[in-house]
């Protein structure tokens, strides 16, 4: 597929501006209707002799996350308070996310959490419909920063 001049052009300035492979390809679909695969996007991105950004490195609490995953800190199941909330990490982490791991709330009630690469945050609950309190979810987020933050 020949692109135009503009798209070229528009293809450029994002490049410019930081845009990740991905992210030009997404915006060539969604802006100028031009599909092309990711492969595509590279050759083209090649074609036109720029260079990639590189991308902004991760956070500190994610770099603390990575060091304390080497070390085995990862693993750690401390006991929870009674009618407390536990957060564990998977020590094999799920396809796409930064981090992942369970949490028991205080009703019992389990769920898989994940930590993907945008910094968001999802739960899967094992029981469908489920909804932990608000004090749960506090308890859960104050955990989870405890465990990844390898604060003993």
């Amino acid at each position: 597929m020949q692109l135009s001049e503009e798209h070229k052009g528009a293809v450029k300035a994002w490049v410019a501006e930081g845009a990740s492979l991905s992210d030009v390809q997404r915006r060539l679909k969604e802006e100028c209707g031009v599909a092309l695969t990711y492969l595509d996007v590279r050759f083209l991105v090649d074609d036109l002799k720029l260079s990639l950004k590189e991308q902004p490195r991760q956070s500190e609490a994610v770099e603390r996350l990575a060091a304390a995953k080497e070390i085995g800190e990862s693993e750690r199941s401390d006991p929870p308070a009674p009618g407390g909330v536990k957060v564990t990490m998977d020590t094999i982490t799920k396809p796409q996310a930064l981090v992942s791991g369970k949490v028991t709330f205080s009703d019992g009630e389990t769920a898989d959490w994940m930590l993907d690469q945008t910094g968001r945050l999802g739960l899967n609950p094992s029981k469908p419909g489920y909804r932990p309190s608000q004090a749960d979810v506090l308890s859960f987020q104050n955990e989870l920063q405890r465990v990844v933050q390898g604060l003993g």
